[in-house]
């Protein structure tokens, strides 16, 4: 059973930035971060590869959101920039040992999930 804990949510103005951490109880193949708002399905924002690096982004924050890993420390980021309102939600850090074929894994596809970790943008 791996353990995921988050860190680094809060409250920040529009257009500010924030950086989130996850930290893994052992390695796992891929990391992703998702977020979800009330009445809203969980989405995957960011994944990235153990092996590989290898990134992938959902189109509502290409560009502003980066998914990085340490790997030596099992720990995954999500650096946020330009930070708007619609980016509030809770936001969770997932990982999985198993192939999907997406480029955003599907949340049927996570075999861990963080505690979730509040991230709020005021305008």
């Amino acid at each position: 059973q791996v353990q995921l804990v988050e860190s680094g949510g809060g409250s920040v103005q529009a257009g500010g930035s924030l950086t989130l951490s996850c930290v893994a109880s052992e390695s796992i193949y891929w990391m992703a971060w998702f977020r979800q708002t009330p009445g809203k399905e969980r989405e995957a924002v960011g994944r990235v590869y153990r092996p590989t690096h290898n990134t992938y982004y959902a189109d509502s924050v290409k560009g502003r959101f980066t998914v990085f890993q340490d790997r030596a420390a099992n720990t995954l980021y999500l650096q946020m920039t330009s930070l708007q309102p619609e980016d509030t939600a809770m936001y969770y850090c997932a990982a999985s040992d198993g192939f999907d074929g997406a480029r955003l894994p599907p949340v049927q596809y996570v075999k861990y999930w963080g505690q979730g970790t509040q991230v709020t943008v005021s305008s």
